[in-house]
């Protein structure tokens, strides 16, 4: 006779697998992009999908969400948050799978953009996501909100831009993030209303001769905001 799935107190337990599935947003100073990857396994093998995989019996669910993305794309040591529970008791014909989703902001540089194409993983921008599997797509989308939510009370930034930034580069961060395009004169007086820039006297002049004043948050100030929150409507 099989043993029960589970011992001791909880024998009476029915079978249920946990996952995790990491949302990971990148901003490479032109544009917001989502990490995929191909499913490797059925179902749904070679379809588009989040980086996830199951959580071991002995693992921690976020130890196992740093292992999962470590393994699948050889990024490692990133800030990631949990972002929700899915549950629902069909959505995984595979079996009884509940998910806990986690998402993260990273700065791209050419090294991150090479280490997951070297692991079959690739960035996609943020308006051109493919149909993914399961309820992968509905995970973004919340993980959006949530980003926007964040943007709309606290500064973003130091997570996804260089130390030196251009003010174009910041804006072209919270179109992204928005998706739509925002009034370039507006932009550039809110932003300035905070003061939570330092202007430095360095250009940035890759993408015109002229070129355009670099910038760098004053970090006293971005933490005053972080903590007290700000309204931040563009």
């Amino acid at each position: 006779m099989d043993e029960p799935f589970f011992s001791g107190v909880y024998q009476h337990g029915s079978p249920l697998l946990l996952a995790v599935d990491c949302i990971i947003f990148g901003f490479d100073n032109q544009s917001l992009k989502l990490l995929l990857f191909k499913r490797r396994v059925a179902p749904f093998q070679n379809e588009w999908s989040l980086i996830g995989s199951f959580v071991k019996t002995e693992e921690d669910v976020e130890v196992a969400a740093q292992r999962i993305l470590s393994e699948s794309t050889g990024l490692q040591g990133l800030y990631m948050k949990e972002l929700g529970c899915y549950g629902k008791a069909d959505r995984d014909p595979g079996g009884r799978v509940v998910s806990i989703a986690y998402y993260a902001l990273i700065q791209l540089h050419e090294h991150e953009m090479q280490v997951v194409e070297d692991y079959d993983a690739h960035w996609f921008d943020i308006r051109g996501v493919p149909s993914l599997i399961l309820d992968h797509n509905l995970m973004v989308q919340d993980a959006l909100c949530h980003l926007r939510n964040q943007a709309r009370h606290q500064p973003i930034g130091f997570e996804l831009l260089p130390d030196k930034f251009t003010i174009p580069q910041l804006q072209a961060l919270y179109e992204g993030i928005y998706q739509q395009a925002l009034d370039r004169r507006n932009f550039r007086k809110k932003i300035l209303s905070l003061g939570l820039l330092n202007k430095l006297e360095e250009k940035d002049k890759t993408s015109s001769r002229k070129g355009a004043f670099l910038y760098r948050f004053n970090e006293e100030q971005y933490e005053k905001m972080v903590r007290e929150g700000v309204d931040f409507v563009i």
